[in-house]
Parts: C-alpha cells; structure tokens; sequence
C-alpha cells in the first residue's frame, strides 16, 4: 500500500517543533503524511533545517516563529495551517520547566511563564483547533494531543512543584475538552512522558538524570522519537478511532 498524500493527512501543528520532542515529532508527521507547522521560539537554524529536511524529502512544511506566551504568535500559526490546508491535528508540546526551585524559592516572573507557556498557550492553542475542526462549526474533525508529563502524577517536590501543577492543569484540560467535543468530531488525549533525553533535563546536576532512570523498571531515560511515535498514534484516525479523553503514560513502567 502507498504512502498518504499529504492531502490525505491534512495540516498538523505542533508547538514547540523546533527541539526535542516537537521536532522528533513534525519529521515524524511529515513522513507519514501531514503537512506541519513548525512552531518555535528562537532555534531559527534548527526550525529552518528540518522544514528544509522535510521539503526536501516531499513533504510540506512552515515553520512559524514566535513566543507562544503570546496570542499574536499562536493565531499566526494557525494562519499558516489555513494556508496549507484543512487542519486535522494539534499537537501542544511547547513547554518550560520554570526552572528547578523548591517554591518558598520561586521567583514570580517564573512562575508567570511557566503557567503562560503550559496552561494558558495550550487552551488558546485548542481554542483556534476547536473552531476550525468541529464539526459543529463546519469543520470535518481531527486529533488534538497535549504533551503533558509524568511530574503532573508525582508532584516533583523539591524540583518543580510548579511545573507540575502546570501539567496537572493540562490533565484537567485534556479530560474536560476530549469530552466537550467528542461529539464533534475531535479526539483528545494526552501523553505523558517519563524521563525523556531533553533539554528540559539540562537544569539538573550533572550525572543526575543517568541516576534517576535506575529508578526506571526498563532501566533506562526515553528518547523523543519513542515519544514522538506515540504522538502520532493517538493524532491518526486510523489508529486510535475510538479514543479519546485518554492519557498514555510514557514512563518506562513508572
């Protein structure tokens, strides 16, 4: 059987595409079909050479630049969406730690962004998701799939209780919203990665990620294309039909 066609998938967003898990995630995409927008705050080298890697293999790609704490970025992802096609898939991975910090320690600007960019991005990120996939409002359906994390299920005491919370909001979101519009056409889920080789890690002690995953049963941290693959499970149609409002926990056994 032949490849989809890029017009066959449809349009894909993922915030966040310039690194790490974005960035496994839209190469991905693209190779399986979608067209991607690359949504990314400041690695213009690295956001430009996968859209280039990508074109270059056939597939589509815009990559869009902007801090995503800011709604004029997240409509003008969007806008690029519109102009590659008919959205079928939000991907909302954009993320900060906040900064490793016990919270009697928290600066406020800290946590102002990291509830910005975790909590209110995705919200407004789905909000322009919701209007141009429901089929209530005209739309034909798709996936929305929120990247939450392990630390929502934990708490992260004495790390970042702060980060945390943020994905413990984005559960509460990722459940509320898969039920408000599954009866239009929308699935939406979540995954939450375990300890996964990023740069959001790089705060912590030297040495001290390779001593964490020994608590891990598979003994080991995750990669972002494992995660990646996951992603595009729950974003395929064809795939995962008939799930929705479901959190796959991506923690090596934890």
């Amino acid at each position: 059987m032949s490849s989809p066609s890029p017009e066959d998938r449809g349009v894909m967003v993922v915030t966040g595409g310039g690194r790490g898990i974005g960035a496994a995630t839209a190469r991905l995409a693209a190779a399986r079909g979608w067209a991607v927008v690359i949504g990314y705050r400041d690695r213009d080298a690295e956001a430009q050479a996968l859209a280039t890697a990508i074109r270059e293999a056939g597939g589509r790609a815009a990559p869009v630049r902007g801090d995503i704490a800011d709604e004029a970025c997240i409509l003008r992802l969007f806008e690029a969406a519109d102009r590659l096609g008919r959205l079928t898939a939000l991907v909302n991975n954009a993320g900060v730690s906040g900064g490793v910090s016990r919270v009697e320690a928290i600066e406020s600007a800290a946590l102002e962004q990291v509830l910005r960019v975790n909590v209110w991005a995705p919200f407004l990120c789905a909000r322009e998701a919701v209007r141009r996939m429901s089929t209530r409002r005209g739309g034909q359906g798709g996936a929305i799939v929120n990247v939450g994390s392990g630390a929502s299920q934990t708490g992260s005491p004495g790390v970042w209780v702060h980060y945390a919370a943020t994905k413990g909001a984005l559960d509460a979101m990722t459940l509320g919203l898969a039920r408000e519009v599954a009866g239009e056409g929308i699935r939406v889920n979540a995954v939450r990665p375990g300890l996964i080789d990023t740069e959001i890690h790089a705060a912590r002690p030297p040495g001290q990620l390779a001593q964490m995953a020994k608590a891990v049963p598979m003994g080991r941290v995750g990669t972002a294309d494992e995660i990646a693959r996951t992603i595009l499970w729950l974003a395929d149609p064809a795939e995962s039909p008939y799930v929705a409002g479901s959190f796959v926990d991506a923690r090596g056994g934890l």
